[in-house]
């Protein structure tokens, strides 16, 4: 079996790496992930993990590139279709290809900070350029539904969107404790997806 594992492509290890942390990421903090639990669910010793990533925070900044990835090339299938949308149809696309990425919004809503600043930089590099990538996706879709959009007009629903994304998870996803405070202090509040909330918000946006 030692062999086998040897004999594992290198790109297969990676990903049995990220999936390893994505799958704790679903029931933990960041905080209490370690390289240990992380190693733990894969089928290969600590150690070899140190082949690939020098530190947790590496993982977690694969991770999310892996997320940006699988999100542009959701945002470019819809740009290549063909098809015109409308400025409500494209705010429904948009917030169907990311109600698909709840593990992207959760890490750059809770944990984006410190895992960019305990990263090599030559990993933050590629992480920022698939996100250059993807906001050339999403300006390419928002050119389907606004044909004489400007880059002025570009650039301003790029700069609210984008931060605005870093908000989205803990609306949609408030702890319990949260839930047990707000209704303790009268604060109104609805539950939304992901969806629902990117929709109303590039609605009004666009």
């Amino acid at each position: 079996m030692a062999a086998e594992r040897k004999r594992l492509p290198e790109g297969i290890r990676r990903e049995e790496i990220l999936d390893a942390c994505d799958r704790l990421y679903e029931k933990q903090g960041f905080r209490e992930i370690s390289m240990k639990s992380i190693s733990s669910e894969t089928s290969f010793s600590r150690p070899s993990i140190y082949n690939y990533f020098e530190t947790k925070e590496e993982i977690f900044l694969g991770l999310l590139t892996r997320e940006y990835e699988l999100w542009m090339s959701d945002l470019e299938d819809a740009a290549g279709s063909g098809k015109v949308f409308t400025k409500a149809q494209l705010a429904e696309k948009i917030a169907l290809s990311l109600q698909k990425r709840k593990t992207l919004l959760k890490i750059m809503a809770m944990d984006l900070y410190e895992i960019e600043d305990n990263s090599r930089l030559e990993r933050l590099v590629a992480f920022k350029t698939v996100f250059a990538g993807s906001q050339s996706a999403f300006e390419s879709l928002l050119r389907k539904a606004i044909p004489d959009l400007t880059e002025e007009r570009a650039d301003e629903i790029r700069y609210a969107f984008f931060p605005f994304m870093n908000g989205i998870y803990p609306y949609a996803y408030p702890t319990k404790k949260q839930c047990e405070a707000m209704d303790e202090a009268g604060v109104v509040y609805h539950r939304l997806t992901i969806r629902e909330i990117t929709a109303g918000f590039l609605k009004q946006v666009l």
